[in-house]
């Protein structure tokens, strides 16, 4: 809420890239409109070819509410269905949510804040898993420890301060539009490889622990796998396109798949002591995942070592499989043309 009434707060646009969300599509987009800002808002949905009902309830949300807009992502890919979606919108100020996320009450108004008080660029806050099931809360409970994904401030926490990159982020809109929105190339990783450039280009990314999205993990070990195999794909690419954008947490995975590979390999053709090491890491992640679980039903905490061998093997075998033809290299002046809204 804004704590001075005489001060006008900018105007937001929410964008948000759906496609197949008819499960949480209607949830994520009431909290949004009831978040506690007092200053003009509005959402835009870019709508990608989905096969459920996610067209339909869209189509009802504009009706119920003048302030939610719909535009075409014919792609369905999710760095298109954003530019488009930031094309489309008209207010300095960018907050982006996926279709299964919910924000906290107080995002917005926490988010332009926070602006205002760093200067940054951009701005974003926690990933806050959250699971319906038994897998799910294994799942969540997974993403969110330091076993699963190292010390990633948006999934665990931590203090407040300058960060490589954010979950989804509240964007000036003049810096979407001086790197030219998101490159829509990358597929999976687009979070990533934009906030690079704002800091490659002297802007702040900014994380604070104040930010919290609620999101609902993937529904089964295969939708799992496959999430977690593109972002070792897609990261690896980012590596490529911008060299030092590495360091060794994201070496963990593929180094780990390297290493129990050679061992199974090892243990089965020369001698058993080569199992010490597939051996070693069941143990590692068994024994992690008791912190992890704490509070969680039996089931669950018995399902946490499957969701992290998941996300570690997977994760690091879509990284040492990641193919050159998967994105090609841009030239450094070619930026997609994102249309300056705000003065429009």
């Amino acid at each position: 809420m804004n704590a001075n009434p005489d001060v006008q707060l900018p105007a937001v646009s929410v964008i948000m890239p759906v496609l197949n969300e008819e499960r949480h599509l209607r949830g994520a987009v009431h909290a949004i409109l009831a978040q506690e800002y007092a200053g003009e808002m509005e959402v835009v949905i870019a709508l990608g070819p989905s096969t459920d009902r996610t067209d339909e309830i869209a189509a009802e949300l504009v009706r119920e509410d003048p302030r939610v807009h719909t535009v075409p992502n014919p792609t369905g890919r999710t760095p298109a269905a954003l530019n488009a979606a930031i094309k489309a919108s008209r207010h300095p100020i960018v907050v982006r949510v996926d279709g299964h996320g919910m924000l906290s009450p107080n995002y917005i108004a926490t988010a332009v804040r926070l602006l205002q008080e760093t200067g940054a660029q951009n701005v974003g806050g926690i990933m806050h898993a959250e699971g319906e099931n038994d897998w799910e809360h294994a799942v969540a409970a997974a993403m969110t420890s330091r076993i699963g994904v190292g010390n990633a401030a948006f999934h665990t926490g931590g203090e407040a301060g300058p960060a490589e990159t954010v979950y989804l982020g509240v964007f000036r809109r003049e810096a979407l539009e001086q790197q030219g929105g998101y490159n829509e190339e990358f597929i999976r990783a687009q979070d990533w490889e934009l906030n690079f450039r704002i800091r490659e280009a002297g802007g702040l990314i900014w994380f604070s622990p104040e930010l919290k999205v609620s999101y609902r993990p993937r529904p089964s070990v295969r939708a799992l796998a496959k999430q977690y195999k593109d972002y070792g794909r897609w990261r690896h690419v980012v590596a490529r396109y911008h060299s030092g954008s590495i360091n060794l947490r994201y070496l963990a995975p593929p180094t780990a798949v390297c290493a129990i590979a050679a061992g199974l390999v090892a243990g089965a053709a020369l001698t058993p002591w080569a199992f010490v090491i597939p051996g070693g890491y069941l143990a590692a992640i068994a024994l992690g995942s008791v912190p992890a679980g704490k509070g969680l039903p039996l089931k669950a905490r018995l399902q946490i070592p499957v969701a992290l061998a998941t996300m570690h093997m997977s994760w690091g075998f879509g990284f040492l499989t990641s193919p050159k033809s998967l994105a090609r290299k841009v030239i450094a002046s070619r930026r997609p043309a994102v249309r300056d809204s705000a003065t429009a």
